[in-house]
């Protein structure tokens, strides 16, 4: 599966820092200005609604290593169940100011996920923030300089991690000059085929072409 734009280059450090850093601030301000009830609605993160998706992206930032090693192990060892309970848990905590502020605060944060380095602490906050702004029909659109940094490091590896089937299929953006993959085509927005890439189902109206309707959100 090829990418006939994809890019080699490695973007400096600093720049990723300071894309993060903005993202969690841009995030932390819309969510603090949701209102209540679209705390509790559905998002693409099946079973999560908002407030879970935000839970879980503070956990990063509040649980130390030894703390998910120990969680892990009460998971018995599986990394989904346990990211799903202690979102659960730690949603029910927290109020929704305090979650919003939880990621202000930590914007600077160095975390990033055990694997995949500093782009996949962005990808972990631009693909959750999508989880939340798509399913809610708000229009944010990410900053294309966070989203060329991640189409870049799209390749198999992304699509078998996130589970997303791809065969026979070519992402094509609309609004900028990136593809990825073999066959029929499947256009939209880039920051939505970024999505489709991590393995989400979006809502109607997002995805053009013979494939899209593989990749509908339930309901749509």
């Amino acid at each position: 599966m090829g990418n006939t734009t994809r890019t080699t280059h490695r973007r400096p450090a600093a720049d990723i820092r300071a894309a993060i850093a903005a993202e969690r601030r841009e995030l932390a301000a819309m969510l603090d200005g949701l209102p209540a009830a679209q705390w509790d609605a559905p998002t693409l993160c099946g079973g999560w609604r908002v407030r879970e998706v935000a839970a879980h992206m503070m956990m990063g930032f509040r649980y130390s290593i030894p703390r998910v090693a120990w969680e892990l192990i009460r998971s018995r060892g599986n990394l989904h169940r346990m990211t799903d309970r202690c979102a659960h848990q730690d949603a029910a905590a927290h109020s929704t100011r305090e979650l919003a502020a939880l990621l202000a605060d930590n914007a600077d944060h160095p975390w990033r996920p055990p694997v995949g380095g500093i782009e996949a602490a962005l990808g972990h906050d631009v693909i959750h923030g999508l989880d939340v702004t798509v399913a809610l029909g708000l229009g944010r659109r990410v900053p294309e300089d966070r989203v060329r940094i991640l189409l870049e490091g799209v390749s198999p590896r992304t699509l078998k991690f996130f589970g997303a089937d791809l065969a026979g299929i070519e992402l094509r953006a609309d609004d900028l000059d990136w593809s990825f993959g073999t066959g029929t085509p499947l256009y939209g927005a880039a920051q939505d085929l970024l999505l489709v890439a991590y393995g989400r189902r979006l809502p109607a109206g997002h995805l053009r072409g013979e494939p899209g309707v593989h990749f509908l959100a339930a309901g749509a």
